[in-house]
């Protein structure tokens, strides 16, 4: 029997009225509740239809409409053919579904274009007609129409010619729509018409009739659920205590778990899907559903969306990062207070009176719970319910009762729904599986009038467990229908990732990797649950120890924690932080292992040690990853991106050793002494729990290093001053701590001798700097970067020199005549540039600029900054040094007409080279007596990859990321930053249309790359939307008081045709029935 219950006699007899009506209702009430389940996802939901209309307000005006699942369900045109008359000579669009700007324009739209010669009808590629212009005045007008597997071409008034035919091509035609736009002007031509059918199938809401069938289906499972409670008492035993005496006694132990939660929530990295779950929870009362739209095309998280509905709940609230959390503060809490109190008293008298299982248990907990689950993922949750199933299972079975069985079933089902791991609630299943069948078996008996099995018996009592098995498809299935969610699912499937069992070593890969997900902090948890489990199985196996242990628990629990990991096998995505779901089971192992480490098999000196030792090897293995965490986690901590180490001596190998001489010791007390002998043995005290002793230290370590961070930044950024901030009421994290430079153009600085820009920057000397002496190609060789970045030069092309110039640069030369385009919105018509680069450099380029008035110091004014390109000189904030070029600043002091250079600043750069990016000094490290600098550079190596690239010096006016944005402009918040920029809006979408953001923030260089190809085009992803409406332009900006911090960067959308404005939507309200679906999303 439990911990803390007791029993008495009560119940009835199976003949009494009340148990035969009992019988009854658990029977009907369980089957409908079972079956209105299974029927919600086939019942019918309203579908708001959405048709957008061109043209609009009678006008030929271009208009915007990105399609969040790219593709519409239908397209119907029809164009007067007089129209193509309208158009210049030299042609131009009559209507298309992507600007022509766009170079994507063609490749996934549709035109309906002229060219000076040809009127032509072009759809994704394909050029479906081609006909003189001459000749398409020949008729009276062009139908067009376009579904998922047929386009249908009709040319009315037109009598035998073969151009002009009309014609029917199977295949799928259909074009990405973000608009229509056309470059005909003024007032529409009479009988010109685009209709586009929006795919708005998401956008659902359930019938009366559905609501009706989910509610009465709640109640009746409620009902039968009372029902099965009833019959349980027919066993003669009722409970006069749910919970232990002890359940709210506090121990040291708890304050000191407690504390350490309640501190790593505030300076604890985050994980890397905050953001994502975030923006989707913020978005999601505005789209009327909980859509992806970072990728699969906008479809619905369903089946496993509904833990993000309650984030949902509390953004409405608030988007500050400790109010959002909050469900992870109350799990973290919930899961220790469920491991204390209920799950190591059920593995027997000797793991409640010894204090270090606790002492285990709680440090394995943390040591999973502070990396992996202070964010805003499913995991916490799944770690509680996958407690909450097993500890209902073995209440079960205690009791002989049937109803905590069936709150087993509830728990699995929504622990599943809240993410595939949740399949590690449905092992708890498994594992009791056999006694609770044997508990039915004998219930049924007991229920037959005759003590033999009965049809109605068993029908009795499997109806209230079916209803409550299948009660979630309520929650899953409330809004949306069978058809929807399988049309998402096979998306996830199809794009990916999605991988097969077999390709389960891909999470193993990433976790011993060296980035984040291979982290200390990540490693070391899964390693000693391993451990653990191997501990605990051969404590079990070995025949003098298993007598210590509760036999039925402890098997069990250890079936659960070995399915776990089969079953996390079986999870389509290959992420680390699933491991996150571990926290729970995981210390419920550990606590078995350390009884196990009680019973005789442990008790011996040298077993004690060489375990002990076995346990610091594996530490020391997790020590070889860098001490990493994700995106703004790793701001101030030591050793982020190595392996940590002291003066070159890593930590992993001081580790080791010792590890070693643990087992070298264990090896003599081997030939030392016999096991009686070392029973007394005054060292081995310290072993007696070193799973709670070592995975102690990890917890400090991690802790400790978040600290540090914190500390360190101050006053920067950091996420402990961020959460702390929150709470004072300024709730908006990084976005005040980013500064942007507000106008660049206006911000170089004025020479003191002439005022030629050009004059000034080749200045008092200047040899081998040429303006076109840049390389075409700047993409980074340490890390990917694709469709991102200040680079605005094609990475395909040949470099650029004074000799060979390319057609893919500027159109118009430069002031200084450089043909080079210059990133940050610099403007090449006032700002000129120089670079090193030839393709045979033969002689040291040197430069010496103009003195440049230093304006009056101020708050805005904190940098001095220098646009450069190339490989520089640099040395990072460790003292690394790393090679390349050399620019140095040199400041000044004037006397009339005479300047005294006072000294030489060397410039941080932020990386990575070549690509462009901002060189800046801090004006603080400018004496006070300076009021004039000039910038010298010198670039003494041959070698074609080393060159450098300048502008002038320029002091910018900066404000932060939050007054520029503010809280109401639509911004791609990119997936990795979403937590940390909480009071910009992220672009809405609404029956099927998306708003066009005007901003991009992303992460740093080291993580754009995932992001980027997360939200490709490809993927169904938000750059598939924004790259083809708009052209980006990176912003110069800066973290406040952190200068050499690449913090990540802030887009700036330009859309291609900026006069084109939202579209009006046609709505309209049809019945769906759960199968129907308007067919596949294909691309």
């Amino acid at each position: 029997m439990p911990v803390g219950m007791e029993s008495s006699k009560t119940g009835g007899s199976v003949t009494d009225s009340g148990v035969r009506a009992a019988r009854i209702v658990a029977l009907l009430t369980g089957l409908a509740g079972f079956l209105l389940a299974v029927a919600t996802p086939l019942l019918p939901v309203h579908q708001t239809t959405t048709t957008i209309s061109w043209p609009q307000d009678d006008q030929a005006t271009s208009i915007e409409a990105p399609l969040i699942s790219y593709l519409p369900v239908e397209v119907s045109a029809t164009i007067p053919c007089a129209v193509f008359n309208d158009l210049p000579d030299e042609g131009g669009l009559v209507a298309a579904t992507i600007p022509a700007q766009s170079p994507d324009s063609q490749r996934f739209g549709l035109q309906i274009r002229a060219t000076e010669t040809q009127a032509q009808i072009v759809a994704r590629n394909s050029v479906l007609h081609s006909i003189p212009r001459e000749q398409i005045t020949g008729c009276d007008e062009i139908r067009l129409n376009i579904t998922t597997n047929q386009l249908t071409t009709e040319f009315t008034g037109v009598a035998g010619s073969d151009d002009l035919a009309s014609t029917t091509r199977e295949g799928n035609f259909m074009p990405q729509v973000v608009g229509v736009f056309t470059d005909l002007e003024g007032a529409a031509p009479d009988g010109l018409n685009v209709t586009i059918e929006v795919d708005s199938r998401f956008t659902t809401s359930p019938t009366l009739l559905k609501i009706l069938a989910i509610t009465i289906g709640a109640i009746a499972t409620l009902v039968s659920l009372a029902a099965l409670h009833r019959l349980d008492l027919t066993d003669g035993r009722r409970h006069r205590r749910f919970l232990p005496a002890s359940w709210w006694k506090l121990s040291p132990l708890d304050l000191i778990v407690g504390a350490i939660l309640l501190g790593w929530y505030f300076i604890g990295a985050n994980t890397a899907d905050d953001g994502y779950i975030l923006n989707m929870a913020r978005v999601a009362g505005h789209a009327g559903y909980m859509a992806n739209y970072y990728r699969w095309y906008g479809v619905p998280e369903a089946p496993f969306g509904w833990f993000y509905d309650v984030t949902a709940a509390l953004a409405a609230l608030s988007t500050a990062s400790p109010f959002v959390r909050l469900t992870t503060l109350i799990a973290s809490i919930l899961c220790w207070w469920i491991i204390s109190r209920e799950v190591i008293p059920r593995l027997g008298r000797r793991a409640r009176h010894t204090p270090a299982v606790y002492w285990t248990a709680a440090a394995v907990f943390l040591a999973f719970w502070l990396p992996y689950n202070n964010g805003l993922r499913p995991e916490p949750v799944i770690a509680v319910g996958a407690l909450l199933t097993w500890i209902s299972v073995e209440r079960a079975i205690a009791t002989g009762r049937l109803l905590p069985a069936a709150v087993a079933t509830i728990i699995a089902a929504f622990s599943l729904a809240a993410g595939p791991t949740g399949l590690m609630a449905v092992a708890a299943l498994l594992a009791g599986s056999r006694p609770l069948l044997a508990i039915l078996i004998k219930r049924a008996r007991q229920l037959s009038p005759t003590n033999k099995h009965t049809p109605l018996a068993w029908a009795a009592l499997t109806a209230p467990l079916l209803a409550a098995g299948t009660a979630v498809l309520f929650i899953i299935f409330y809004d949306q229908t069978l058809a929807a969610v399988s049309e998402a699912s096979r998306l996830r499937t199809i794009i990916g990732p999605s991988n097969s069992w077999y390709n389960e070593f891909f999470r193993y890969s990433e976790l011993f990797s060296q980035t984040a997900d291979g982290s200390i902090a990540r490693r070391f948890p899964v390693l000693i649950m391993i451990v653990c489990i191997f501990t605990a199985a051969a404590a079990i196996i070995h025949s003098a120890s298993k007598s210590k242990l509760a036999k039925g628990p402890t098997l069990r629990l250890l079936a659960v924690s070995i399915m776990s990991f089969g079953f996390l096998a079986a999870t389509p995505t290959k992420w680390v932080h699933h491991f996150g779901a571990f926290a729970g089971i995981g210390a419920a192992i550990a606590a078995l292992a350390a009884v196990a480490l009680t019973t005789p098999l442990f008790q011996s000196p040298r077993n004690r040690v060489l375990f002990s030792g076995i346990v610091v090897i594996i530490a020391a293995y997790a020590a070889t990853g860098p001490n990493a965490y994700w995106y703004v986690g790793s701001f101030g901590v030591p050793w982020w991106d190595k392996r940590p180490s002291i003066q070159g001596y890593t930590l992993a190998t001081g580790v080791l050793v010792f590890g070693l001489a643990l087992l070298l010791v264990g090896a003599f007390l081997y030939l030392r002494y016999t096991e009686a002998q070392g029973k007394r043995k005054w060292f081995l005290v310290p072993l007696a729990a070193p799973i709670a002793v070592v995975t102690g230290l990890v917890v400090l370590f991690q802790f400790a290093s978040l600290a540090k961070g914190a500390v360190s930044q101050y006053p920067s950024y950091s996420i402990g001053r961020a959460n702390i901030d929150a709470v004072l009421g300024e709730p908006c994290g990084l976005a005040r701590d980013v500064l942007v430079e507000t106008d660049p153009n206006d911000s170089f600085l004025t020479p003191v001798s002439t005022d030629d820009p050009v004059e000034a920057f080749t200045g008092q000397f200047s040899q081998g700097f040429d303006p076109n002496g840049f390389r075409i190609d700047l993409a980074p060789e340490d890390i990917e970067v694709r469709a991102n970045g200040p680079s605005t030069i094609d990475p395909d092309g040949p470099f650029v020199t004074g000799g060979s110039l390319d057609a893919r640069v500027l159109d118009e030369p430069g002031i200084n005549g450089s043909l080079v385009p210059l990133p940050f919105g610099l403007d090449p018509s006032r700002i000129p540039t120089a670079g090193t680069h030839e393709a045979q450099q033969s002689n040291v380029a040197e430069l010496t600029t103009d003195w440049y008035e230093l304006p009056e110091r101020s708050d805005a004014t904190p940098l001095v900054v220098i646009t450069a390109a190339g490989r520089i000189a640099s040395v990072d904030s460790d003292g690394i040094e790393t090679y390349g070029q050399r620019v140095e600043l040199e400041y000044g002091r004037s006397d009339g007409d005479d300047y005294e250079a006072l000294g030489r600043i060397q410039p941080i750069d932020p990386g990575p080279s070549p690509m462009w990016r901002n060189l800046r000094i801090p004006m603080a490290d400018i004496p006070a007596e300076a009021d004039v600098i000039r910038v010298i550079a010198r670039d003494a190596d041959l070698e074609p990859r080393q060159w450098i690239g300048l502008t002038p010096p320029r002091v910018p006016q900066l404000e932060t990321l939050q007054d520029i944005v503010g809280t109401t402009t639509p911004v791609l918040l990119d997936w990795t930053v979403g937590l940390h920029f909480p009071c910009q809006q992220p672009y809405l979408h609404r029956y099927g249309v998306a708003q066009n953001p005007e901003y991009r923030i992303t992460p740093d260089r080291g993580v754009i790359a995932g992001a980027n190809n997360w939200q490709s085009h490809p993927a169904g992803g938000s750059l598939g939307l924004t790259n083809t409406l708009n052209r980006p332009t990176t912003l110069a900006s800066y973290l406040a008081d952190d200068w050499r911090r690449d913090w990540g960067e802030l887009i700036r959308y330009t859309p291609h045709v900026e006069e084109a404005a939202p579209a009006d939507l046609e709505h309209s309200t049809e019945l769906r029935w759960g199968r129907w679906s308007p067919g596949e999303i294909s691309w």
